[in-house]
């Protein structure tokens, strides 16, 4: 089908429907195996929670050749009796359509906005399409704060394993929280709920032909929605169950892509972060509850190994963005054994605010500088593993709040060496 006739389609599955008050989205590409789950545990969570709203799903689909889109089309509750006490006021109307544009998960999300828009839905959400763990409650938990308490932006809390999401727990909400004010604890989450005027404020940007709309959307919609000023909490919704990776394998192009969204953010918010003195916590939603994580194996050996290669083969781009003393330090480090392994949390904050300033200044072509950091990451990684072996999921917050904390603290060293000629 052409991207004329897609469009078209679109348009009148939309004009046909007319106005809805609820939206909710489902990004896909080639997920037939998990996606009937997750689509189910929607039309439950709409139904049951939201009974006496027009609501709209919406699968924005990147092309699968799976028989992702026919299986979005296929699934549905034949009898509402069996998980609820009464049937929707209103039946649960789909639209199932290709994306066109960069390839990516942005790319789906600008389709789901444009839905939400013409539709003139109140609160919306978006939801992964590979989720295992989902359930109906995370339908209420992710559009009730927006639909009835008036937020426009509601993100993720999940349950983690300890040592899971660490670019989340070393870079993306250390920085999130120091740079714009707001303790939004999994800014990368995933799964969001946001208001139908938020939806319209996204689609206006002009991000859709650039690396937002190939990787950087999550972090890019939780930034604008706090520094613009929108009502921002989180929910929590349980484990986020996944297929769980070793922090210190296939993680090149993730690790590259997220902090250069970070990195770029900074430029266009440099005002607004400059100004900020101390974080704030979020209203958070969700009755809170432990759960059964799934583990993850860390290979302690090839991190610092990496580690060290990176002092040995990429000293001569860090120091075009680190200080010589910082550079001494980082050597100082790799001659430790594998059991004395440790990197100082200020260190590692000093690191990040280095390259972000070398990141805009452009001292170092932009992709080599974040490729370089990726040694610095698994060696940073490695020492909190290290660290953290025996301790419970609880004191492992605690240290992330302590790193976040310094992170605050050190923020003035950002905006000196962030103003430097």
């Amino acid at each position: 089908m052409s991207e004329e006739m897609t469009k078209l389609s679109f348009e009148k599955q939309i004009e046909k429907i007319q106005q809805a008050d609820l939206v909710v989205g489902i990004p896909s590409y080639n997920n037939v195996r998990t996606i009937g789950h997750v689509v189910r545990a929607v039309i439950a969570g709409l139904a049951k929670y939201f009974p006496k709203a027009r609501a709209v799903l919406i699968n924005s689909d990147g092309g699968s050749t799976d028989g992702t889109q026919e299986m979005v089309k296929r699934v549905q509750i034949e009898d509402f009796k069996t998980i609820l006490t009464s049937h929707p006021v209103h039946p649960i109307q789909k639209i199932v359509t290709p994306y066109h544009g960069i390839p990516g998960k942005g790319s789906a999300f600008k389709m789901i906005f444009a839905g939400a828009t013409s539709l003139r839905a109140k609160a919306c959400a978006v939801v992964d399409s590979d989720l295992r763990s989902i359930t109906p409650e995370w339908v209420e938990l992710l559009i009730r704060p927006i639909y009835e308490e008036g937020f426009d932006y509601v993100a993720p809390l999940y349950a983690r394993h300890k040592f899971d999401g660490t670019i989340t727990n070393s870079i993306v909400y250390p920085m999130t929280r120091a740079l714009y004010g707001k303790r939004v604890r999994q800014p990368i989450g995933g799964d969001f709920g946001f208001s139908g005027n938020l939806a319209q404020h996204y689609l206006t940007q002009e991000v859709w032909e650039t690396d937002v709309a190939r990787f950087g959307i999550d972090i890019w919609m939780t930034t604008l929605a706090i520094a613009e000023g929108y009502r921002v909490c989180q929910s929590y919704l349980g484990a986020k169950i996944h297929d769980a990776k070793d922090p210190g394998s296939d993680l090149g192009p993730m690790f590259t892509q997220v902090v250069s969204s970070v990195y770029r953010l900074m430029e266009d918010y440099e005002p607004l972060w400059k100004d900020v003195k101390e974080s704030q916590s979020v209203p958070t939603f969700g009755f809170h509850y432990e759960v059964g994580l799934e583990p993850i194996a860390v290979k302690l050996e090839r991190m610092i190994a990496n580690f060290r290669l990176g002092v040995k083969d990429l000293m001569e781009i860090w120091i075009k963005a680190l200080s010589p003393e910082t550079a001494h330090w980082l050597k100082s480090i790799s001659q430790l054994s594998d059991e004395a392994f440790s990197f100082p949390q200020d260190l590692w904050v000093r690191i990040i605010y280095d390259f972000a300033v070398a990141y805009h200044k452009g001292f170092v072509h932009r992709d080599h500088l974040l490729r370089s950091m990726i040694p610095l990451y698994l060696g940073k990684v490695a020492s909190f593993v290290k660290e953290n072996i025996d301790c419970s999921a609880s004191e492992v917050e605690e240290r992330i709040e302590h790193l976040c904390k310094t992170f605050e603290e050190m923020k003035p060293y950002l905006i000196e060496r962030w103003g430097e000629g």
